[in-house]
């Protein structure tokens, strides 16, 4: 491939192939739709397995979807990739809120074998537990599983073991809620000297609806120091091991992936730990109080802490996370940071709700605003954000007005629904420098 080339070998891409009209009349070779008809532009295009293509040519256009092949018969700089001799690539393929965990490791198998993966919040039955299966079954060399109870930590690893014995499973007890225990597990991974490199975190784990305000002994409102401090914290301590694997390897493939929430707001900056009353704060940062009254709160001006509340102000400063470690981390390292929704899926992240919040999602559930999905589908954007390597491509940029495009995923796809305050450069730099202070330590990668 000539340099400046936009589609490297063995890379996923969603533009249209050109090949001759004979050829793309055989269906099997893939999906007809992303195909567009230009006769006599290959030597070669055969069919080498059900995904995969090769094609040999002295020319070769890459038309973006939407594009019309006839109406542009000379390649122009920045819509067509010029090519030289043989390349092959998977073919095009779409994924979406019924695609499996499974299915997108085995469509990323190469991402996956020989690599170290570490996710926290594994527990059986949990989508941590369903993300940890799925990396497995494509022969990672490492997966590291973490979480505060050793029971269940235990339970994972002997099912692990069992479904997958070839790959070799460890175990980290860290309480994210505690700055203490998250250094002391951060250090225990960095002393293993037979695992050199850490090449895709992904940050499960967390809390919700804790009924009553609650803060830890660092001083911090739990929610919001498990999901988020307790995260930020662990990727920092052990970036030294994440950017090792961004040096030996492609740009953007290395990836810290945070799993956040479809219900975003912004940052509580005047009250991070929820002691005022939400109508005493400035008017930016009060919480959509009709959004809580339908979920079955009552009172929502009066009171200063609300359950939900409480979960989603720290599922923004997950997002926030990816935003400013992008800044920091892709230009320099390669490194890429996204976060995303997983979709309502039943697990024990709802054992708090009340019983007003659990008919509240009776009644929306029966009115079609959402539907609860399996553990596979609610693990399957996580696969995507970890391996998909064409997310990597343009992230942070500005696009149709929404800030870091790229940032966040839903229903496995780049998705523009995250609020403008979770997305924004100005509120990310703010929460990074928020986080620095409550752990007490700097980091500026």
């Amino acid at each position: 491939m000539r340099e400046g080339g936009k589609i490297p070998d063995g890379v996923w891409t969603d533009v249209f192939l050109v090949a001759d009209e004979e050829t793309l009349a055989d269906e099997s070779i893939g999906p007809g739709k992303y195909y567009k008809v230009a006769p006599a532009m290959f030597n070669v295009f055969r069919k080498e397995s059900k995904d995969m293509v090769r094609i040999s040519t002295p020319l070769m256009r890459a038309i973006h979807p939407g594009d019309d092949a006839a109406a542009m018969p000379v390649p122009k700089e920045g819509k067509y990739a010029r090519f030289d001799g043989e390349i092959s690539f998977p073919l095009p393929r779409q994924f979406n809120e019924a695609t499996e965990a499974l299915e997108v490791a085995k469509a990323f198998p190469d991402q996956i074998r020989g690599k170290t993966v570490m996710i926290t919040g594994v527990n059986v039955g949990g989508l941590g537990f369903t993300t940890a299966q799925a990396f497995a079954s494509q022969s990672p060399a490492h997966v590291i599983i973490v979480g505060r109870t050793p029971e269940k930590l235990q339970a994972s690893l002997d099912a692990l073991r069992a479904e997958f014995p070839d790959v070799d499973f460890r175990s980290l007890q860290i309480e994210l809620g505690i700055q203490k225990s998250v250094r002391v597990g951060a250090a225990e991974f960095l002393s293993w000297t037979d695992v050199p490199e850490l090449n895709i975190l992904v940050n499960n784990a967390g809390i919700m609806c804790v009924p009553e305000r609650t803060i830890t002994t660092d001083g911090i409102e739990i929610t919001f120091a498990t999901n988020h401090i307790g995260h930020w914290l662990l990727a920092n301590l052990i970036m030294p091991k994440l950017i090792k694997a961004s040096v030996s390897n492609p740009k953007g493939t290395t990836r810290v992936v945070n799993v956040s929430s479809g219900l975003t707001t912004g940052i509580r900056w005047s009250d991070i730990n929820f002691e005022k009353a939400n109508k005493d704060l400035p008017a930016v940062e009060q919480p959509p109080y009709e959004l809580f009254r339908a979920f079955g709160y009552t009172d929502v001006e009066e009171k200063s802490y609300l359950p939900l509340d409480g979960y989603n102000r720290s599922k923004t400063a997950n997002i926030l996370f990816g935003v400013a470690a992008n800044k920091m981390l892709y230009d320099k390292y390669g490194i890429v940071t996204m976060a995303l929704h997983p979709g309502a899926i039943f697990t024990e992240l709802s054992r708090n709700f009340s019983d007003k919040m659990t008919e509240a999602l009776e009644v929306m559930m029966n009115n079609g605003v959402f539907s609860w999905r399996s553990q596979g589908a609610g693990a399957a954007t996580s696969l995507v954000a970890s391996l998909d390597p064409k997310l990597g491509v343009g992230i942070g940029e500005m696009v149709n007005g929404s800030d870091n495009y790229g940032a966040f995923m839903y229903d496995c796809q780049i998705s523009d629904k995250a609020g403008p305050l979770a997305v924004s450069s100005e509120e990310a730099d703010r929460l990074w420098k928020l986080s620095e202070e409550l752990v007490k330590q700097e980091f500026n990668w």
